[in-house]
């Protein structure tokens, strides 16, 4: 076994933070007085942007679609929850005095005739997402906060809240804000629990668990709608309110009413304790989370499964494989990932962007006070210290005790781990944003082939819609790279081979297609909609061993236009250096190296296996948060016959991580795929040729 590179010291060039201990977290030295202090400097940072009746928070960046005073909102309800966990973990204790100022936010929020009223969630949207942090918040301080507010305030704010009982919310993670919301309600006024409004309150309550039920899967995990939605809202939403909503004062009443049952408390346990497991597997040794999906500016939140899992009563040691320790290791070590890179940013703030600002990633409906949802990153500080989720002695993570590939079924995903480098990656061949046969653009955060804790797609520039990293495409002469959405899923397996390894299969059918842009279409992280071109289908197959990747190609169709491959994308501060380039046809390769000063130099490489190809190194600039360079390396063919089958092997490593076995295909007189390694182990893949009546059932519409 080898051992994954260890984590450099946490450094941050204006944070004042204790001293690392290592008695008791020997990989990080992160302790809880560690997330304390980041949790008041982050807190004390923010002050300078308050109102000056501290109903609203405004610290600079780009504007949301849902106007200033909704972006005030979201500052102060999201801050507010860091500092009601810090003080609902501190038994009270107020050392910085954020109850007094967030108390005079309230009370001046919920005032009609105050200079910052907040948004009714009556009539506005981002009000009732708000709501549920405010609520919880008041939950967590009840005695401290709720209890000494006057009885205005907190009628204004039971008038506030009740704006949610009746209006729509639309059937995704959204749902659980109300239930929030409706929880709290009930256990402050006693009409909600007995009088005139329990019927309604009843009623939205059903509906809304009616909704979540309906997006759960298999193993813990969940799809945020009908959609093939799924993302990092499995590890801050899905996997962390339903134990927050249970630990809530008010779901004590609603065990009593038999709105709970103990079965209900056991599911969502069992739910949380195996989509921690995997979530454990998805984190890099260097504490880098996976990089998929939406909202990703909310940074440290994708530690909340960890903690989640704590508040569920799960690190006690009955579950193996949730030990304390372990999850301490990779909350602590997200935020310690985070710290290194200089987050948060020299004024002490969470900005729009990733390792310093980047606005480009984020939504549309994203504001300068939505990165404050890494408070969800935050929850363990509402256990007291004493809890074993905090003295136990950190265990490494998953990818630092061994190499591993696994099959996640709801996402569709390989996710491939290897402790020589401590990277993760996930093949995606199940997650796009959309819908089987609806075409749009590909997200770049959801419809790739590649994801990993290292890397990132172009979330800027032209790659946004003319995707060339990470996927296997159709090049058009006026239009570009073809996109991928809207494909088949066919099959999603693990193998063993004779040394007892996983080999992971993974294989989906898309149409080649390209997307005329509709300029009024909003950015909320699917693919955009516009009027589509449809090209040649195209089965893609990955075969994947350890770091490698065999992608193979086979055109369902003549494809009348070149064939190309994009592989993982290199992205960071340091240099990308191209250190081979290999000639053409079924030699082609090209490999290029990222130099990084935190972690370890990365090298992508391609290399062709069969058919006809060209090596190149596709370069662009400012295109991710990781850093101003960028670049993929490509091989680019030619036009493909009908049943043709091309392939390649694609790979992510850490530079000094060993190569793997060089792989061969071979194709059967049937058209079984055969990969073989020079070590001896082979595996065997069936590419049937698809029905030409799939090209009739895409929708051609605009998404």
């Amino acid at each position: 076994m080898t051992t994954a590179p260890a984590p450099r010291p946490v450094e941050h060039p204006t944070l004042a933070l204790p001293t690392l201990d290592h008695s008791t977290s020997a990989r990080t030295g992160i302790t809880r007085a560690h997330w304390e202090s980041v949790a008041d400097q982050l807190l004390l940072a923010l002050r300078p942007y308050a109102a000056a009746d501290g109903a609203q928070f405004h610290p600079p960046g780009r504007a949301s679609h849902s106007g200033r005073d909704s972006d005030g909102l979201e500052g102060f309800a999201r801050s507010f929850l860091i500092a009601a966990m810090a003080q609902h973990g501190r038994g009270g204790e107020d050392p910085h005095g954020h109850a007094e100022l967030y108390a005079r936010g309230l009370a001046a929020g919920v005032d009609p005739e105050g200079a910052n009223p907040w948004p009714r969630p009556a009539k506005l949207p981002q009000a009732k997402v708000e709501a549920c942090s405010v609520a919880l918040a008041l939950d967590l301080t009840r005695e401290w906060i709720w209890d000494r507010l006057d009885g205005t305030t907190r009628e204004r704010l039971v008038d506030w809240f009740a704006e949610v009982i009746g209006t729509p919310y639309p059937p995704v993670n959204w749902v659980w804000f109300r239930i929030i919301v409706l929880t709290f309600l009930r256990s402050v006024d006693d009409r909600f629990a007995s009088g005139p409004d329990a019927s309604a309150l009843r009623a939205d309550l059903a509906h809304d668990l009616r909704i979540h039920e309906s997006c759960a899967r298999e193993g813990g995990w969940f799809l945020d709608g009908p959609e093939r939605s799924v993302d990092h809202y499995n590890t801050w939403a899905f996997a962390v309110l339903p134990i927050l909503w249970l630990r809530m004062r008010g779901a004590r009443d609603l065990e009593a009413d038999g709105l709970i049952t103990g079965a209900d408390r056991a599911r969502h346990r069992e739910r949380v304790a195996s989509f921690a497991d995997d979530a454990l597997g998805l984190v890099g040794a260097d504490g880098a989370p996976l990089i998929q999906g939406r909202s990703l500016i909310y940074r440290m939140a994708t530690a909340a499964p960890f903690w989640s899992a704590a508040l569920a009563g799960l690190a006690g040691g009955e579950d193996p494989r949730l030990d304390p320790g372990r999850l301490r290791r990779a909350a602590s070590g997200e935020l310690a990932h985070f710290l290194r890179h200089g987050v948060p940013d020299e004024r002490g703030l969470l900005s729009l962007g990733w390792f310093h600002a980047f606005e480009d990633m984020a939504q549309s409906y994203s504001g300068p006070g939505s990165p404050y949802w890494a408070s969800k990153g935050f929850l363990g500080l509402i256990l007291p210290a004493d809890h074993p989720v905090w003295t136990a002695p950190e265990q490494p993570l998953p990818v630092e005790v061994e190499s591993a590939l696994r099959a996640i079924p709801t996402p569709g995903w390989l996710v491939s781990r290897t402790s020589e480098d401590g990277i993760v990656r996930v093949i995606n061949h199940g997650t796009d944003h959309g819908l089987p046969g609806v075409l749009t653009t590909d997200s770049p955060l959801y419809a790739r082939l590649t994801y990993s804790t290292a890397t990132c797609p172009a979330l800027s520039g032209p790659g946004v819609t003319d995707p060339r990293d990470g996927t296997v495409g159709l090049v058009h002469p006026e239009h570009g790279w073809s996109h991928r959405s809207g494909f088949d899923r066919v099959e999603l397996r693990t193998e063993v081979v004779s040394g007892g390894e996983q080999v992971g299969i993974a294989l989906s059918r898309q149409l080649c297609h390209w997307v005329e842009l509709d300029p009024h279409a909003a950015d909320h992280g699917r693919g955009r909609q516009g009027s589509v071109t449809p090209g040649a289908l195209l089965t893609v197959a990955s075969i994947v061993r350890g770091a490698q990747e065999v992608r193979i190609v086979r055109a369902e169709e003549e494809t009348v236009l070149p064939v190309a491959i994009g592989g993982w994308p290199l992205s960071g501060s340091g240099a990308i250096e191209e250190i081979r380039r290999a000639g053409t046809g079924s030699a082609a390769a090209i490999r290029a190296r990222l130099a990084r000063s935190v972690e370890p130099a990365l090298v992508s490489e391609i290399q062709a296996l069969r058919g006809t190809w060209s090596p190149a190194l596709h370069r662009e600039r400012d295109v991710t948060p990781l850093g101003p360079r960028f670049a993929v390396p490509q091989l680019h063919g030619r036009p493909l016959r009908a049943g043709e089958i091309v392939a390649a092997s694609v790979v992510l490593r850490g530079q000094s991580a060993p190569q793997r076995p060089a792989a061969a295909v071979d194709i059967s007189a049937e058209g079984t795929v055969q990969v073989s390694w020079s070590d001896g182990e082979q595996v065997r893949v069936a590419l049937e040729p698809w029905p030409q009546a799939v090209m009739a059932s895409a929708d051609l519409s605009t998404g």
